[in-house]
């Protein structure tokens, strides 16, 4: 039996050529992270030409606001309460549920398949491996570092529950929320010193301590996660075939232990299937409830979900802002 699913390991592997899990994800990635950065490039385009300082218009892009999660979460709010979608950052309200839904039917796929920031954080994981500095925290200090973004995502949650809806509409229409995707991006090209030192902070740490950020400190995860343990999609180990080697742990770039468990239903597990990847017995599969299904229909599930609340949003109206550029304007020359 064993060397039967050591056969069927090397087929869905080895017989694939360069369609392995870990390559797929890094594909996805890589194509959302250079719609990140094109996204970056015509913010900068916009602002310059908003504050006067270029005469060539270019449209204010969308999918920047996919990096303003406390506006997102407060015009999610005003959607519950009022029915009605939040129309100076819609956007960000479309990336939000989006990556809900990925939560439920791809194991918080947005972190392992589209966040740029997760695809920089597993870098620097990959890069501490092959330095050898790399380490896992014992237990008594690992929960400690990991409560750390629930208490960020309580704090955000507690202040958020706690707005009634005409304080939610006076942030969403204020200067600063119309601004926030300017002030975002000026923070990076305009960093301070204290800026820096946090961001080398977190580069040196991500060295030492496997997915610093996306383990220990993002609040956007930890909310994600929690959602995540209600999914009916996980990996499942087979027991009976498992002979314990620890190499689906090894592998795990957000340190779960794999085989010590029959269906990793952790808030950490991120869907990237590095564990399955590494089990060279093929006692780990991707379930269903108790259905298996093909691998990759994880990484599948997640591209699709983004992709299809964009085209979605776009059929509906609600991805671009309706309010003119013109108005917009006279916002970005006041100082930020």
């Amino acid at each position: 039996m064993r060397e039967g699913l050591e056969r069927s390991a090397r087929k869905r592997f080895i017989g694939l050529g360069l369609f392995t899990p870990e390559r797929i994800r890094r594909l996805i990635q890589a194509g959302f992270a250079a719609a990140c950065v094109l996204a970056g490039w015509r913010l900068h385009l916009f602002l310059l030409w908003a504050r006067g300082e270029a005469a060539d218009f270019v449209p204010r892009p969308p999918l920047a606001e996919g990096f303003l999660p406390i506006s997102a979460l407060l015009g999610l709010k005003k959607l519950l309460l009022s029915a009605q979608w939040d129309l100076i950052h819609p956007a960000g309200l479309v990336i939000l549920l989006a990556a809900l839904a990925t939560a439920i039917l791809s194991r918080k796929g947005f972190c392992g398949y589209v966040c740029p920031v997760g695809l920089l954080s597993n870098g620097m994981e990959r890069l501490g491996r092959r330095l050898g500095t790399l380490r896992r925290p014992p237990k008594w200090i690992d929960w400690p570092i990991m409560a750390v973004k629930y208490g960020f995502l309580g704090f955000f949650l507690y202040s958020i529950l706690g707005m009634s809806l005409p304080q939610v509409d006076a942030f969403l229409s204020s200067p600063y929320n119309l601004t926030a995707d300017a002030r975002m991006l000026d923070f990076f090209q305009d960093i301070s010193r204290v800026g820096i030192g946090v961001l080398v902070a977190l580069v040196l740490g991500s060295l030492l301590v496997p997915n610093l950020w996306c383990r220990n400190l993002c609040p956007y995860g930890a909310l994600l996660g929690l959602l995540a343990l209600a999914s009916p999609v996980a990996v499942r180990r087979d027991t009976d075939a498992c002979n314990g080697c620890g190499r689906c742990s090894r592998a795990c770039p957000m340190a779960i232990r794999v085989q010590e468990t029959k269906r990793v239903n952790s808030p950490e597990c991120m869907g990237c299937l590095s564990c399955v990847q590494a089990c060279k017995d093929g006692c780990l599969s991707v379930s269903l409830g108790r259905r298996r299904m093909p691998w990759i229909t994880m990484g599948l599930a997640a591209l699709l979900i983004m992709l299809g609340a964009w085209l979605l949003a776009e059929a509906a109206g609600v991805w671009q802002s309706p309010i003119p550029a013109h108005m917009l304007r006279m916002f970005y020359t006041l100082p930020l």
